[in-house]
């Protein structure tokens, strides 16, 4: 009796406690309000609310969207007095595994009745962030007849980017160049994905991530080459890391060749040698990995003069030829955009076969958002165009062959000069190509 007594009087104390919080909260001691965002706290008293939340909603929830299946009498006899032996009609709702915690919501799986698809789950995604109170849910299929639910009980993207941890690189080739949704590292690897697309629109965060991109590779012994005909005013924070800069169009032309030459170069090594790419060779034979950032590539493919077209098509050839002949021999493509369609040009549409990951920011046109996303995931380019203007970093990005919400770490021009100026000595002009 005493402790049923002590439970009794423990439950109606946390009770009260949060039925009055937004009373006593405001007039705690500084250092207790920073429990507010600490784990502990979603670990002693969201997850085990949560818990209760979705146990008890679950059977209703399922009902009202749809999800649950009608199982029929087992025992069913009719004659001139009718009779229904069997047990009553009831909604049967999916059965709900163990809800896992995590450091930023819960996961849990569900296993599908038959006749269900991942699909039904997915277009009722909003009805479960509303019914457990939580700020998003996604919906992801890794095992047939399973869908698995993760849930974030908090915007991680919302925190300033000063308080987040860093994140090592894992190894070379990466860089980590923000936070996904999941409060894990947002990690961009060149071995996996050697060529990605960067969009989004002016004050969107596109530059922010460019310029994270490269103060985490500017660190590591690799080559990188800018090209940027807004006068370089992007990249060349840069400058004195970078391995070449190219301003216009025609410096890009000359750049490329390069590029291309370099290219032959490296072909003629890994034939000599018996190999398929440059990260089979030893070490020390291997040539300088490469990173190409290409700001504002639509610069490159506009002209209005038939010399300036003959200039567009021939920057257009040479960034294809780099893309589809780079990935194994270590040259990799960065092209950044604020906007990307088919109005570009046949070679647009081309390079964007090559480039297997693709970040999308706000975005003004929803032309940009499909050609970014669209061929890979549909679904997602709903999800950019739902970017606010106060979500600054914010994207969209393609992830293990999934895709998530990501936000880059901000990197201010004094610090890109600073990085700049202590990477100096990692790789002189010219010395990328020797």
């Amino acid at each position: 009796m005493p402790w049923e007594l002590l439970v009794w009087c423990v439950s109606v104390v946390l009770f009260l406690a949060l039925l009055t919080q937004r009373y006593w909260e405001s007039r705690l001691p500084f250092w207790l309000r920073g429990m507010r965002d600490s784990p502990l706290r979603w670990y002693l008293i969201g997850y085990p609310l949560a818990v209760c939340r979705i146990r008890f909603t679950w059977r209703r929830l399922c009902q009202n969207v749809d999800l649950s299946v009608m199982r029929r009498s087992r025992y069913t006899a009719v004659s001139r007095d009718t009779m229904v032996r069997g047990t009553p009609i009831r909604p049967i709702p999916p059965r709900l595994g163990l809800i896992r915690p995590t450091l930023l919501g819960f996961t849990v799986r569900v296993h599908l009745h038959p006749g269900q698809t991942p699909a039904q789950f997915l277009g009722n995604a909003d009805a479960f962030v509303h019914a457990w109170r939580v700020h998003a849910v996604r919906i992801i299929s890794t095992k047939r007849g399973e869908v698995s639910m993760i849930a974030t009980h908090r915007d991680p993207l919302a925190d300033s980017a000063a308080a987040w941890n860093a994140f090592p690189a894992p190894r070379l080739m990466t860089a980590v160049v923000g936070r996904l949704a999941d409060g894990a590292a947002w990690v961009m690897d060149f071995l996996a994905v050697p060529h990605w697309l960067i969009t989004g629109a002016t004050q969107s965060g596109k530059s922010t991530l460019v310029a994270s991109l490269v103060t985490a590779l500017g660190a590591q012994p690799v080559a990188i080459l800018g090209i940027d005909l807004k006068g370089g005013m992007e990249l060349g924070l840069f400058e004195k890391r970078l391995s070449g800069l190219a301003t216009s169009r025609a410096e890009a032309i000359i750049l490329l060749r390069q590029v291309i030459d370099d290219l032959g170069r490296r072909m003629d090594i890994c034939r000599a040698d018996g190999v398929r790419s440059i990260w089979e060779l030893d070490e020390n034979d291997r040539p300088v990995p490469v990173i190409i950032v290409v700001d504002e590539v639509a610069e490159l493919y506009l002209a209005a003069d038939p010399a300036g077209k003959k200039e567009a098509v021939e920057c257009s050839t040479l960034l294809l030829r780099t893309a589809q002949l780079g990935a194994a021999l270590g040259v990799h493509l960065v092209i950044a955009a604020q906007r990307f369609g088919s109005d570009l040009g046949p070679g647009a549409t081309a390079l964007r076969a090559q480039l297997g990951g693709r970040i999308c920011h706000r975005v003004t046109d929803e032309t940009t958002a499909e050609m970014t996303l669209g061929d890979l995931f549909p679904d997602a380019v709903i999800v950019a165009q739902a970017i606010g203007e106060h979500e600054k970093g914010v994207a969209v990005t393609t992830v293990g062959g999934q895709w998530t919400r990501a936000r880059s770490t901000l990197v201010t021009p004094d610090q890109a000069r600073q990085h700049s100026a202590a990477t100096s000595d990692r790789m002189a002009l010219g010395d990328w190509n020797e």
